[in-house]
């Protein structure tokens, strides 16, 4: 039986927040992030900032709600835990 509560995103090492994905699943909203952002870059820039930077904001909130929920839970951390 597979561990449901495996997280996704990982905290950091150092400092506060999530590292890289450690999961398939994690890859797939990281890449669906990415290609969401390149297509406001190549819709709204240069003619339409305020509309490719509220597009920004709400794809960058909408990934931190995602590590929110499927990451570790975020503390700061000083490197001290073990790799």
């Amino acid at each position: 039986m597979p561990d449901s509560s495996r997280y996704w995103f990982p905290a950091k090492r150092y400092g506060w927040g999530w590292g890289l994905p450690v999961t398939w699943q994690g890859w797939i909203i990281l890449l669906l992030f990415l290609i969401a952002q390149v297509a406001l870059v190549v819709s709204f820039v240069p003619h339409r900032v305020a509309d490719f930077t509220l597009g920004t904001i709400i794809l960058v909130s909408m990934l931190v709600a995602i590590c929110y929920w499927k990451g570790e839970p975020p503390s700061w951390r000083w490197g001290d835990r073990d790799p």
